[in-house]
């Protein structure tokens, strides 16, 4: 049996506690979260105990800390597990500074303790097959991947002040996908941006309309196209072209149904969010992570996934300031 504290008890933490308690040999032992009410609630729906951050970590009936909890605090709870000796799954990002991720990364393995970082998307069904028909070579070499992600709004302006900015906030799942499909690193990096859905984001320094394009060192290309505000839903797409053919990964909808009348043809919009589109792959996550930590085999997501995909969102950050493209 594997015992869990989970710190964070927000909307994301309650899916990954939910998800925790249905897998067989682990018990969420324990929730961590500032706000009194939300700690007790979810501590109650999974049949676990409020304590404090201190306590949790002290406890050496802990095996493995969720951090589900508001990104600027991620690598201070990394660095207390890791000096508990705790083992580690972590909602992205790792930090918002590079140094601190890697610094994150170092006192990781110092400690031998296993760590996964959450980037649920290589875990979609749908994605995951194209990852593994791309390795079966069912295409080819792969040569240019396209990445469609757009968000069904904006979130609170409040949100996006701590949330570090759209390229490492939302882009850094898509900056994620780029070296998971292209299975390469980043030579050159080019962003630009606008702020067509909301002034008061621009007022923030943020922007929500994005295009980056990325080169890999092998020369393959990647486009990603992003926006806070799609007003027909989740839209998640990406394809690959491939010196043979290409792979296309579609939206979910809630339902596959279509009707077709006098007045056109209909179908369900994308599935309304995130939660929503991604629930599969939030369950596989942490069957994926507990599994591994029985076999020894390795994670599919690491920490070091994690402070490329800053490094990516960073560059991203300095050419959207400076104009320019960035050589890395």
């Amino acid at each position: 049996m594997k015992h869990v504290a989970v710190f964070g008890a927000g909307r994301i933490g309650r899916i990954h506690a939910a998800n925790l308690a249905a897998l067989p040999g682990v018990q969420v032992r324990y929730v961590c979260d500032p706000v009194a009410d939300s700690a007790a609630s979810l501590a109650q729906s999974v049949g676990a105990e409020v304590v404090s951050i201190d306590a949790a970590f002290a406890d050496p009936a802990i095996d493995v800390v969720a951090i589900t909890s508001p990104t600027d605090t991620h690598s201070e709870l990394i660095g207390h597990a890791a000096a508990a000796r705790k083992h580690i799954f972590c909602e992205k990002p790792i930090d918002l500074s590079v140094p601190r991720a890697v610094a994150c990364a170092e006192a990781v393995k110092a400690a031998g303790v296993a760590c996964m970082i959450g980037f649920q998307r290589r875990f979609d069904p749908t994605f995951n097959a194209a990852k593994e028909r791309l390795a079966r070579g069912e295409i080819g070499v792969p040569e240019v991947l396209i990445v469609t992600s757009r968000d069904p709004g904006a979130p609170p302006a409040q949100y996006l002040k701590a949330s570090g900015g759209i390229f490492r906030d939302m882009l850094i799942h898509d900056f994620d996908v780029f070296r998971w499909i292209l299975g390469d690193e980043a030579a050159w990096v080019s962003a630009t941006g606008s702020c067509l859905v909301d002034p008061e984001i621009a007022e923030i320094g943020d922007i929500d309309t994005a295009a980056v394009t990325l080169r890999t060192r092998s020369g393959k290309l990647c486009q990603i196209n992003t926006s806070r505000r799609a007003a027909y839903g989740y839209d998640q797409r990406f394809e690959v072209l491939g010196s043979t053919g290409l792979l296309a990964c579609g939206n979910h909808r809630p339902t596959e149904l279509v009707q077709m009348d006098a007045n056109g043809v209909h179908s369900d919009k994308p599935e309304h969010f995130f939660l929503q589109r991604y629930r599969d792959a939030y369950r596989l996550e942490v069957a994926h992570f507990f599994e591994c930590l029985q076999t020894g085999a390795p994670f599919r997501t690491t920490i070091e996934d994690g402070v490329q995909a800053q490094k990516l969102a960073d560059a991203a950050a300095e050419s959207l300031k400076s104009g320019q493209a960035v050589v890395l």
